[in-house]
């Protein structure tokens, strides 16, 4: 097992064109939000926004549109598509997708998240009832293993949605992870301390960084945010899973840090990212 260092973050961060523009660094889509859960989605975006996406895209259901609309200070929000087909272009038009944050459970929206996986030809990152969606049916997964047009699928569970989807902790975390990524043919990020990231190869990288304070919701969805965001500007998707973790983390380290390990929140893990990268040398 690797431990993720700084050093290597650098190495395997996408290095940005000088002479680039805005559709040369990712245009990457979150599909989530419900009524009452309006915050996630916005923390997603707004993440992948931090962390150097060029265009972010979020749709969100209708009714729950003008609240998140308000809050994306950079994301583009709009209304998702009723229409699976419409929804289905829009997504495509993306270098990649995160389906989960706020999203909700209903069996038309699970039906929605399983489709889109069996159609979506981008890496698509798969989070919080993103990943509830597919519990039952691990098989959706299992079928997008190894696509050869680079569709490549992250799951970033906790521990009570990795045993959902039929994930073995008697194992301990390093081998439960390492055992479900190679058998579904996906990247596992299994959150908690020591995150771990897994690989369809075999390659397991644990997480140094982060502390208790990052323990509150909405932290996953900057996590997953950030997730995208680095796949969409072309870093495979264990290397930006990697990435990924570890500057969440060293974020949530700088809050602690600065305000205390009680009173930080998720957005002020999104408003230490610059300071991250500064210590990085960007």
């Amino acid at each position: 097992m690797e431990e993720i260092t700084a050093a290597l973050v650098k190495n395997l961060l996408p290095r940005r064109r000088q002479d680039g523009h805005k559709g040369s660094f990712g245009r990457v889509y979150v599909y989530g939000g419900s009524v009452g859960y309006t915050g996630a989605p916005v923390f997603a975006g707004e993440a992948a926004v931090r962390t150097g996406s060029g265009l972010v895209f979020v749709g969100v259901p209708g009714e729950a549109y003008p609240v998140v609309a308000a809050r994306c200070a950079c994301a583009m929000a709009h209304p998702a598509p009723a229409d699976y087909g419409e929804l289905l272009e829009r997504v495509s038009a993306c270098g990649a997708v995160l389906i989960g944050p706020g999203l909700g459970r209903s069996p038309e929206t699970d039906k929605t998240v399983r489709r889109l996986l069996e159609d979506c030809r981008a890496p698509v990152v798969l989070d919080a009832d993103g990943i509830n969606a597919i519990s039952a049916h691990i098989d959706v997964l299992d079928r997008r293993r190894g696509r050869p047009e680079g569709g490549e699928t992250v799951l970033t569970p906790h521990e009570g949605e990795f045993l959902r989807l039929g994930g073995d902790l008697s194992l301990g975390r390093e081998r439960a992870a390492a055992d479900f990524a190679r058998r579904h043919g996906c990247v596992l990020v299994l959150k908690g301390p020591g995150t771990l990231v897994a690989g369809p190869e075999g390659r397991l990288l644990r997480n140094p960084t982060g502390n208790c304070g990052m323990a509150k919701g909405g932290s996953g969805d900057v996590l997953a945010g950030m997730v995208l965001s680095l796949i969409g500007q072309g870093a495979p998707a264990l290397e930006a899973a990697a990435c990924a973790v570890w500057l969440h983390g060293r974020a949530g380290d700088l809050c602690a840090r600065d305000l205390s390990e009680y009173a930080m929140t998720p957005l002020d893990l999104t408003g230490r990212l610059p300071a991250v990268f500064k210590e990085l040398g960007f």
